[in-house]
C-alpha cells in the first residue's frame, strides 16, 4: 500500500484542517488552493496577482513532490465571475504555451469563501 506524504507549501495554509497536497505514489493532489500572497498568507486586491500567486504554487507543488508542470494532468478551476476565466488563461498560456502540452481543465461558476475570487484544483501524475 502506497504511503502517504503531505506536502507543505508556504503561504497557502488551510483554515480546515486538511493539507494543501498529499503525494501517494506517482500521484498528487491539491485541497483547493487559493492565490493568497506567499509572504504574507493575505490575498491580494488585484485579481491578476491572485491568480499569478495560484499558479505560483501549482509550479512549487509539483516541484516539492519532486516533478515539474509537465507532469500536472488535470486542474480544477472554480471561479466566481466568468470574466475570471480571462485572467486564468493569461497564466495558463504562460506556465502551458505548447497547446499540444497542456493538462485537462474544467472551470466552474461558484461561490467561494468570502474574499476568494479563484481557487484551483491540482492532479499530477510524476
Amino acid at each position: 500500500m502506497a504511503k502517504r506524504i503531505v506536502l507543505h507549501v508556504k503561504g497557502s495554509n488551510h483554515q480546515n484542517p486538511i493539507p494543501t497536497a498529499v503525494k501517494i505514489g506517482n500521484m498528487v493532489y491539491t485541497s483547493a488552493i487559493i492565490g493568497s500572497d506567499p509572504e504574507t498568507g493575505e490575498v491580494p486586491e488585484k485579481v491578476e496577482e491572485e491568480v499569478a500567486n495560484l499558479f505560483h504554487y501549482l509550479k512549487e507543488i509539483v516541484e516539492i513532490a519532486g516533478g515539474s508542470t509537465d507532469d500536472i494532468a488535470h486542474l480544477s478551476v472554480s471561479v466566481t465571475d466568468r470574466e475570471y476565466k480571462k485572467v486564468v488563461n493569461q497564466e495558463w498560456l504562460k506556465m502551458f504555451p505548447d497547446e499540444n502540452n497542456r493538462p485537462a481543465r474544467h472551470s466552474t461558476l461558484q461561490d467561494l469563501r468570502e474574499g476568494l475570487r479563484v481557487q484551483i484544483e491540482m492532479t499530477a501524475v510524476l
